[in-house]
C-alpha cells in the first residue's frame, strides 16, 4: 500500500499537467511590466521627474520586457529552474533597489541609472516567460497552440491579478506596490521553480487531454469575466475591505482550480495513448561507431524525404512508406556504384531544429518578424497611448479602458491559441492564416479609433486587444513548428524584439509627433488676451511640454490610419508565409488525418 502511494506521488510530480499548471501560476507574475502605469506616478512625484523623464523610464521598461537574448541562451544550457532563479534575482534587485530609493532608504540615482534598474527589474519576466513556454511546448508538442495561448494569456492578465491582490493590502503608501512587485514574484517562483521542467510529455498523451484543455479554457473565460466584473464593481461602488477580501479569495480559488486536472490524471489509472512520431525530425548526428558511409546514407535518405514528389504524401501511410523504402534502396545502390553524386546537406530544413544564426538567413523567419513588428507594434502603441487617446475623445475614467484592453488581450491570447490549433489540427493548414485574420481585425479596430465615432473607444479597444493578444499565442507556436524546439528560447526572444521595435517607431516617432503637432495647432488657434504680459508668455513657454494637450479625434486620426495600413501589410505578409509553408504543415499534421 505504501509502495503504491509512493508510486502515485512520484507520478503526480512527473505529470506534464502539473508542470503546465505550475507554469500558469508562474505566468501570473510574468506581466509586472503592465503595472508600470500604476507605479509611475509614485516614482514621478518622489523623484521630481517631468513627463519626458518618466517616458524614458517607460522605454527602459519596454526594452526590459522584450530583450530576452540572455534568457533564451541560458534556457539552452541550464536547467529551467536555474533560468527562473536568474529572473527572480534580476526582478528582486531591480525593483527592490527602486523601492529603497523612493522610500528614502538609499540615495537618489541619476535618471540613466534609474532606467537601468527598471530595465533589469522588468527583464526578469523574460526568464519567467521563457522557462514557462519552453517547458510547455516540450511537454505538449502536439498541442502548442493552446499551451502557448494559455500561458501567454496569463502573462497578459497578470497585471489585473496583481492589482487585485494589491487592492486587498490597501496601503496608503503607494510605494508598497513597488515592494510587492519586487518580493511577490520571488516568493511564488521559488516555491514552484523545481516543477518547471520537461517530463517526456509526448509519452503522456491520453484520450482525456481534449477534455482537460476544455476545462482549462472554461476556467480562463470564467477568470476573465470575474475580473471584469470585479473591476467594474470596485470602480463604480465604494466597497468595504471585507468585500475586497472576499473578491480576492474567490480569485485565488479560481487560480487554484486547474490543479484538479493533474490530480485526476494521476489517480484515474487511464493508460496513455501510444506516443506519436515527433513533429520535428532531428538532424542526423554521427555516432562514434558509425562509418562515414552510414552517415552519408542517412543524409541521402533525409534529402529523399525532403525532395520526394508531393503526390507521395497523398497516399495512405502504408503505401507511402513502401514507396519511400523502394526509392531509398535504389538510391543507396546507385550511390554505392557511383552512379549518383552524393548530396550533403548544408543546413536544416523547415520543420527541423534551427539555431538562431541558421534561422536568421531564412526568409520565412524575417517574414514572421516583420509581420509581428507591424501587427504587435501597432497594438503596443495603442496600449501605451490609451490614456491620452481616451482623454482626447472626452472620456474621464481612462483606467477603465486600460483594464479592458488587458482583459481583451488575455482573451485574444487564449482564443488565438485555440482557433489556430483548429486550423492546424483539423485542416493541416499553416497557423499564420489565423494571424492574418487577427491582423485584419486589428486594422478594423484602428479604423474605429481614427473615426472617433461614439463608442469607438470601446469597439477599438475590443478589436485591437483581441488581435494584439492573438499574436503572442500564434507566433511562438508557429516559430517552434517551422524552426524547431531545441533552440526555441533564443528564437522566441529574438522575435519579441519586434514588439519594442514597432512601438519605438510608431509610438515614439509617429504617434507622439502627430499628437504634438495637432496640439500646437490647437494652442495657436486659441484666442489670447491682448493684455497678456511678458511673465505669462514666459510661463506658457516654460510649461508648454507639460500643459500642451490635444482634443478631438484629429489627435490620433492620421496615426490610427497609418497603423490600420500597417496591419493590412502585416496580414499580407502572413498570407505570403501561409503560401510558402503549406507543404510543411501538410507534412507535419496532414499524416494525422490519413
Amino acid at each position: 500500500m505504501v509502495g503504491r502511494l509512493k508510486e502515485k506521488v512520484n507520478s503526480f510530480f512527473s505529470n506534464r499537467w502539473l508542470v503546465f499548471v505550475a507554469a500558469m501560476w508562474i505566468q501570473t507574475c510574468a506581466g509586472i511590466g503592465y503595472l508600470f502605469g500604476s507605479i509611475s506616478p509614485t516614482i514621478k512625484s518622489t523623484m521630481g521627474y517631468n513627463q519626458k523623464q518618466l517616458s524614458s523610464l517607460g522605454v527602459a521598461k519596454d526594452l526590459g520586457d522584450s530583450v530576452g537574448f540572455l534568457a533564451g541562451t541560458l534556457s539552452e544550457i541550464l536547467p529551467l529552474w536555474a533560468v527562473l532563479l536568474v529572473g527572480v534575482a534580476q526582478n528582486f534587485v531591480g525593483y527592490g533597489w527602486v523601492w529603497l530609493i523612493i522610500t528614502g532608504r538609499l540615495p537618489a540615482l541619476p535618471l540613466w541609472a534609474m532606467c537601468v534598474l527598471i530595465f533589469v527589474g522588468t527583464n526578469g519576466e523574460t526568464y519567467f516567460n521563457t522557462a514557462a513556454l519552453v517547458s510547455g511546448v516540450q511537454n505538449f508538442p502536439k498541442s502548442r497552440g493552446p499551451v502557448v495561448g494559455i500561458l501567454k494569456g496569463f502573462a497578459g492578465l497578470s497585471g489585473a491579478i496583481l492589482t487585485q491582490i494589491y487592492t486587498l493590502i490597501h496601503s496608503p503608501d503607494h510605494a508598497s506596490l513597488v515592494f510587492m512587485i519586487a518580493v511577490g514574484p520571488a516568493i511564488v517562483i521559488i516555491s514552484l521553480m523545481f516543477l518547471i521542467r520537461p517530463v517526456g510529455g509526448h509519452r503522456q498523451i491520453r484520450s482525456t487531454d481534449g477534455s482537460s484543455f476544455t476545462f482549462i479554457y472554461s476556467v480562463c473565460l470564467l477568470l476573465a469575466a470575474y475580473l471584469m466584473g470585479v473591476m467594474l464593481v470596485e470602480d463604480l461602488v465604494n466597497v468595504s475591505n471585507t468585500i475586497v477580501m472576499i473578491f480576492t479569495i474567490v480569485l485565488f480559488i479560481l487560480l487554484l482550480v486547474p490543479i484538479v486536472i493533474p490530480i485526476f490524471v494521476t489517480f484515474n489509472q487511464e493508460p496513455s495513448v501510444p506516443a506519436e512520431e515527433p513533429l520535428l525530425s532531428e538532424a542526423p548526428k554521427q555516432d562514434p561507431g558509425k562509418s562515414e558511409q552510414d552517415v552519408t546514407q542517412e543524409i541521402i535518405f533525409s534529402e529523399l524525404e525532403d525532395e520526394k514528389p508531393k503526390e507521395v504524401d497523398l497516399l495512405p501511410a502504408s503505401e507511402r512508406h513502401r514507396r519511400i523504402a523502394q526509392l531509398q534502396a535504389k538510391l543507396a545502390q546507385a550511390a554505392a556504384e557511383g552512379a549518383v553524386r552524393i548530396k550533403r546537406r548544408r543546413g536544416p530544413h523547415r520543420g527541423e531544429d534551427f539555431t538562431l544564426m541558421q534561422a536568421l538567413i531564412k526568409a520565412d523567419f524575417w517574414i514572421i518578424f516583420f509581420s509581428l513588428l507591424f501587427g504587435s507594434g501597432s497594438g503596443l502603441t495603442v496600449i501605451d497611448n490609451l490614456g491620452q487617446m481616451s482623454e482626447s475623445l472626452g472620456y474621464e475614467n481612462t483606467h477603465v479602458f486600460v483594464s479592458m484592453i488587458s482583459i481583451w488581450n488575455f482573451l485574444g491570447r487564449v482564443g488565438g491559441g485555440f482557433f489556430s490549433e483548429i486550423i492546424v489540427r483539423d485542416y493541416a493548414y499553416p497557423r499564420h492564416a489565423s494571424m492574418a485574420i487577427a491582423q485584419v481585425i486589428m486594422a478594423v479596430g484602428h479604423f474605429f479609433f481614427a473615426m472617433g465615432w461614439p463608442g469607438a473607444m470601446y469597439v477599438g479597444t475590443l478589436l485591437v486587444g483581441l488581435g494584439y493578444g492573438a499574436h503572442w499565442a500564434i507566433v511562438p507556436a508557429a516559430a517552434s513548428e517551422l524552426f524547431g524546439l531545441r533552440n526555441f528560447g533564443a528564437l522566441y526572444n529574438f522575435l519579441t524584439l519586434a514588439n519594442p521595435g514597432g512601438s519605438l517607431v510608431f509610438s515614439g516617432l509617429i504617434a507622439s509627433g502627430i499628437y504634438d503637432r495637432e496640439a500646437e495647432k490647437q494652442a495657436q488657434a486659441t484666442p489670447h488676451n491682448s493684455q497678456t504680459n511678458l511673465g505669462s508668455v514666459l510661463s506658457t513657454v516654460l510649461t508648454a511640454d507639460e500643459t500642451l494637450k490635444c482634443t478631438g479625434s484629429i489627435c490620433y486620426f492620421l496615426t490610427s490610419l497609418i497603423m490600420c495600413g500597417l496591419c493590412i501589410v502585416a496580414a499580407i505578409l502572413s498570407m505570403i508565409l501561409v503560401y510558402r509553408t503549406k507543404s510543411v504543415y501538410s507534412q507535419l499534421y496532414g499524416k494525422s488525418r490519413t
